[in-house]
């Protein structure tokens, strides 16, 4: 039985098939944790079935972006917002159809 305590972001190591995996989230409620492998892959176990495992914590390996295809250029986790100076462009001009609706019909 191990004693490790999964972390999402953190990266471990199954000794039997020598898989890499990441925990991506941890459902508290239902006592599961949703893991990763290096393929892409996804996969949950439950808290006994971790308890279980006979795992070690592993670094990231250099390549795990390579299921996804990005490269070091692309912001992985990029949370800013693009805003663009100048809103003008053909979609500006743009006019929305009237809409023909009948006596008996309402819009809200």
């Amino acid at each position: 039985m191990n004693k490790i305590l999964p972390e999402v972001s953190a990266w471990y190591q199954e000794q039997v098939s020598g898989a890499l995996f990441e925990v991506v989230a941890i459902d508290e409620p239902n006592s599961t944790i949703e893991y990763q492998l290096l393929d892409g892959e996804v996969g949950e176990y439950d808290l006994i079935t971790w308890r279980q495992l006979t795992i070690n914590k592993a670094e990231a390996p250099e390549d795990w972006r390579t299921p996804f295809e990005l490269n070091s250029e692309d912001q992985v986790y990029s949370d800013q917002v693009f805003v663009p100076e100048n809103f003008s462009g053909a979609l500006l001009d743009i006019e929305p159809e009237s809409l023909d609706v009948d006596d008996d019909s309402q819009i809200i």
